[in-house]
């Protein structure tokens, strides 16, 4: 006999499994800081690439200026403008990347807490029912 509570939160937990569920579940295997912690260097890998890619093209597009002028920049207050512009970019994106990432774990924790408690709910429905057929059988 079908319980029709049962398959409709059967079926709302393989939805969940095939969409979001995926990477709540990965998600979910990680701690808070860790998870946090790796999505941050990893956003900080990333910056520092597209800041030497942006970097490079602005050199690039002002070369001639650049060799026009090679003896009469002061080289190292350019390097300092250029590392303070650098650290204040990589703070911002630091900062955006940890508040976008605590939302996400927050997220897939409670939808996993969600999933976890249909488990249950599940396993309570298919207790219930072998106790019902037991005492049908006796």
């Amino acid at each position: 006999m079908l319980n029709e509570a049962r398959v409709k939160l059967m079926t709302r937990m393989a939805a969940f499994e095939a969409g979001e569920g995926k990477r709540s579940m990965a998600i979910g295997t990680y701690f808070r800081s860790d998870y946090i912690a790796k999505e941050i260097i990893k956003s900080i890998i990333y910056g520092t690439i597209a800041f030497g890619l942006i970097v490079g093209v602005y050199v690039a597009y002002e070369l001639e200026m650049f060799m026009a002028n090679l003896y009469e920049i002061d080289w190292l207050q350019y390097g300092k403008i250029l590392l303070k512009r650098y650290v204040i970019t990589i703070g911002v994106y630091a900062l955006i990347t940890y508040i976008v990432y605590v939302v996400r774990y927050s997220r897939a924790r409670r939808n996993l807490q969600i999933y976890y408690n249909n488990l249950r709910r599940l396993r309570a429905m298919y207790k219930k029912e072998a106790a019902q057929e037991k005492l049908t059988e006796e």
